[in-house]
């Protein structure tokens, strides 16, 4: 099997996670609006770390991928070569925050976020070099999951629903209008930070499983 068959059944591997996914998005809006428990559907800045979100599907599907992957007949030139340029990717923006702390930089300044998009973007470049199919599996996925919560703040924030998609991240954040808020804590963050989160933490969770599915694979 050619070793890119596996990588045109992108759009089929991310269907039913992609509705999934939407659906816990709109759960979690409907639990806000309707103000249930904030242990599980916080409106505070971010999220709140609310139980109820769509982050964390990414290590499930993450391991889902690699598996059906591995299993079709794809896996990763190398487990450690793998595993290696994820981690490398998954510690730029860590390792930017640190040097911009480093520096003395304003962590609300416009030109800190500016590094932690940039960063994002270098991450996902390096991210996607670890299991080609996997990280094009992933960024499919992470466009399905993330252009809608996109969509969603633009309207919440036009809205002024009072839930966190609409919330600015901290209480110095400039008054300004609402379609430049949208931009900078919706549109930007949502495709490029979380676009490059998907693709790496998910590879974190995906290489493995590939390996495991591909070695089962080879012993049946």
């Amino acid at each position: 099997m050619s070793p890119e068959a596996p990588t045109s059944r992108a759009p089929s591997l991310i269907l039913v996670p992609a509705v999934i996914t939407l659906a816990v998005t709109l759960l979690r809006l409907a639990g806000e609006l309707q103000g249930w428990s904030p242990r599980f559907f916080s409106r505070a800045p971010g999220g709140g770390g609310a139980l109820v979100g769509i982050s964390w599907l990414v290590l499930v599907f993450g391991a889902w991928f690699g598996w059906k992957l591995g299993r079709s007949g794809d896996s990763p030139a190398g487990l450690g070569r793998a595993l290696g340029i994820t981690v490398l990717a998954l510690v730029i923006l860590p390792g930017l925050g640190f040097a911009a702390s480093a520096l003395k930089m304003d962590p609300h300044a416009t030109g800190t976020f500016a590094v932690y998009v940039v960063g994002s973007i270098l991450a996902l470049a390096v991210g996607l070099q670890a299991w080609p199919a996997l990280g094009r599996t992933l960024l499919a996925y992470a466009f399905a999951a993330r252009v809608p919560v996109a969509l969603l703040m633009l309207l919440a924030i036009f809205g002024d629903w009072g839930t966190h998609y609409d919330v600015p991240p901290f209480p110095e954040f400039p008054a300004m209008a609402p379609l430049l808020k949208w931009f900078y804590i919706g549109f930007l963050p949502q495709l490029t930070i979380w676009i490059a989160f998907t693709v790496v933490v998910g590879s974190l969770f995906g290489i493995p499983a590939g390996a495991l599915a591909r070695r089962g694979r080879a012993s049946a």
